[in-house]
């Protein structure tokens, strides 16, 4: 098994995983609500957003690791009740997922594991690999044919980067890569080579 690589600050990560076994991990609406709820207690403090999707039994996240002199430790939120001896996103990632799995286990009477052992990770090394990972993560419901066109799935980040909301998704950053918001929109319209972000498909996710 190939070693993870250490996720470092000041640079730009595409994070996915899965369920065990491929199983699902989201079960109905309020368990998308209250993973994105966990997101932003034990990640936000850690890392900017560029873009999210959570699909039935695995989801995708384009982040930015903050340097850890802008992280007020004060801030954090642990999946103990004490701090724990080393701070850094690995472990809240880590959090995060025990918090979502002890949720889902006493909700669904169920016991074991719900997601992968190890999260992946890949590091994002030009705009061109952004630009494209952005429109690969918002229009993954459309590969995996969950439906027809991006505006229509619910979970995930292309409503908030549409949308006069309030969010904490790096909007204006990412608004400004793609120029504007019609040509953000007019990206994501266009059916893109999929041969140019091969290495950004995961085929045996669905």
């Amino acid at each position: 098994m190939a070693t993870k690589i250490n996720l470092e600050e000041n640079k730009y990560y595409h994070i996915y995983n899965r369920g065990n076994n491929n199983q699902d991990i989201f079960f109905n609406n309020e368990n998308y609500y209250y993973f994105l709820r966990l997101y932003a207690k034990y990640i936000d403090p850690f890392a900017e957003t560029y873009a999210w999707c959570l699909m039935k039994n695995h989801f995708h996240l384009l982040i930015y690791v903050k340097p850890f002199e802008q992280i007020n430790l004060a801030d954090l939120s642990y999946t103990t009740t004490h701090r724990p001896k080393k701070i850094g996103i690995t472990y809240q990632f880590s959090h995060l997922f025990n918090a979502y799995t002890q949720s889902i286990n006493k909700v669904f009477n169920r016991s074991g594991s719900l997601f992968e052992k190890s999260f992946e990770r890949k590091i994002v090394k030009s705009e061109k690999y952004f630009k494209n990972l952005i429109y690969y993560i918002h229009n993954n419901p459309v590969h995996h044919k969950f439906v027809e066109n991006i505006a229509m799935y619910p979970w995930s980040s292309y409503g908030s980067v549409i949308s006069n909301k309030p969010t904490k998704l790096k909007r204006e950053k990412i608004i400004d890569l793609f120029k504007n918001e019609v040509d953000f929109i007019n990206y994501h319209s266009l059916n893109h080579n999929i041969s140019d972000i091969q290495d950004l498909v995961i085929e045996h996710y669905k």
